[in-house]
């Protein structure tokens, strides 16, 4: 058991727990976060993907040890709060114009492969969006209305 101290979405947190307990548990169940969905549990399927220190990672392969002291974004902290309630960042309102979502379960960790993607300097190009989302599986749309809404908050024609 250990305490581990890191950021999320912004908020210092501290949470004790193994050292070797999946970050993707922690975040669902102690943080409350369930925004970050498990799919495979093995890192194939990308459902579970979070940024640390901006970089995309599957959290169901990593250890809260390896967190300490780092920043951790989840889809929760995509969104603003603004007087007149939730903002959506410029991406989720793009998955919402072009219909990049269906199920919902590959959501999450598609949003924040592309916020990686986009806060890189990613730009509309279909080839690199494809590649930044490699990782990330859906079994739904065919990955064209996702790959369009990424390139359409990239700056690209809607």
């Amino acid at each position: 058991m250990g305490e581990w101290r890191f950021a999320v979405n912004g908020e210092a947190v501290e949470v004790e727990a193994p050292g070797m307990r999946r970050l993707l548990d922690i975040l669902r169940e102690d943080l409350g976060l369930t925004g970050t969905k498990e799919g495979c549990g093995e890192g194939e399927c990308g459902a579970c993907t979070v940024l640390v220190d901006g970089a995309p990672v599957d959290s169901c392969l990593v250890p809260v040890c390896q967190v300490e002291g780092a920043r951790i974004a989840t889809v929760e902290g995509l969104a603003t709060t603004s007087s007149e309630g939730p903002v959506l960042d410029r991406l989720q309102e793009a998955f919402l114009e072009m219909g990049g979502a269906q199920c919902g379960i590959c959501t999450p960790g598609m949003l924040m492969a592309a916020r990686s993607y986009l806060d890189s300097g990613g730009g509309p190009d279909e080839v690199a969006i494809r590649e930044a989302i490699a990782g990330n599986l859906c079994r739904c749309t065919g990955y064209t209305k996702i790959v369009e809404a990424i390139a359409v908050a990239a700056g690209g024609p809607g």
